[in-house]
């Protein structure tokens, strides 16, 4: 039987397996990178990011390898179908696909989660959310609190998922992730971040999640009747991500951050940016006042 990590929050410590998964440090890869408005299932090669970061999604959409001598964290798996290509990636790497000890997810949508189901039965790894993403994850699709649930595709369900407090950390050896409570595109909206390290320069990764309110044709933000605090709570989130010690900041959208401009050998803009956050969530506070007002104005007529 393959040895599991404890399952870990702040505060707790975890103990090292005695026998350590293997680990290799990969060169970068010479392929090309992707470019902007990539198709969701398009092979991308597995790139590095910083130190034990790694890309390992497709081209439209992003799954990120956090790598320890103890284990792997993988967060997001890309649609249905992507679990080939995120496997291929990592195994490309040098790493292996059972030493992936957690599954952590961005948002419960088909395009980011519909492959961890196939991840969680290869890898044997531990899923891990927030109790509304897990909720859905468990069930294949959201709910009415979900602002698309009638426009999009639902997912193989995925067992037994441990939940996450919003400020908990997971850690795993040397490696620390914080998820961080940002609903708004969905209820089970998560941001994580963690620290990375190259020799003694350390930086703050921020993978963070959608922040576009975007709906089926039924779900308005701005209904309280309906949906009370749902607004707040969005504007709560952006202000969240504003705040985040910020260097490298990854989106489950590449193109929401531009990453391929930052990643892999067509990059042309500094991958460390300290203001990438607070932009990013600029942008998605300016999205949302349109949204809101765009709302007032349908409703008075």
């Amino acid at each position: 039987m393959r040895w599991f990590v404890p399952f870990c929050v702040a505060l707790t410590a975890c103990t090292a397996p005695a026998t350590q998964p293997s680990y290799v440090e990969a060169p970068a890869t010479t392929l090309p990178s992707c470019q902007a408005d990539a198709k969701w299932t398009e092979p991308a090669p597995p790139l590095h990011i910083y130190g034990n970061t790694w890309y390992v999604g497709t081209c439209g959409i992003s799954s990120i390898l956090i790598a320890s001598p103890q284990g792997h964290i993988l967060i997001d798996g890309g649609v249905n179908d992507a679990a080939p290509l995120v496997e291929a990636n990592i195994r490309g790497l040098g790493f292996r696909i059972a030493d992936i000890r957690y599954i952590l997810n961005s948002h419960e949508h088909y395009d980011h989660a519909g492959a961890i189901a196939q991840l969680q039965r290869d890898s044997g790894a531990v899923v891990v959310a927030r109790e509304a993403a897990a909720r859905a994850f468990e069930r294949g699709r959201g709910d009415r609190s979900d602002p698309q649930l009638l426009s999009i595709e639902s997912f193989a369900p995925i067992a037994n998922v441990h939940r996450i407090g919003a400020g908990e950390t997971l850690t795993l050896g040397p490696v620390r992730l914080t998820a961080h409570a940002t609903p708004g595109h969905t209820p089970g909206s998560t941001t994580w971040t963690w620290e990375s390290c190259e020799g003694k320069q350390c930086v703050h990764v921020v993978y963070a999640d959608s922040l576009t309110a975007i709906s089926d044709d039924v779900y308005r933000y701005s209904d309280e009747t309906q949906h009370p605090g749902v607004a707040a709570a969005f504007r709560n989130s952006i202000a969240t991500v504003a705040a985040l010690p910020c260097d490298i900041l990854l989106t489950p959208h590449p193109d929401a951050s531009a990453m391929w401009s930052r990643l892999g050998n067509n990059a042309d803009t500094a991958l460390i940016d300290h203001d990438a956050c607070r932009r990013y969530a600029a942008n998605a506070s300016g999205k949302l006042d349109a949204r809101l007002a765009q709302e007032r104005a349908s409703a008075k007529h």
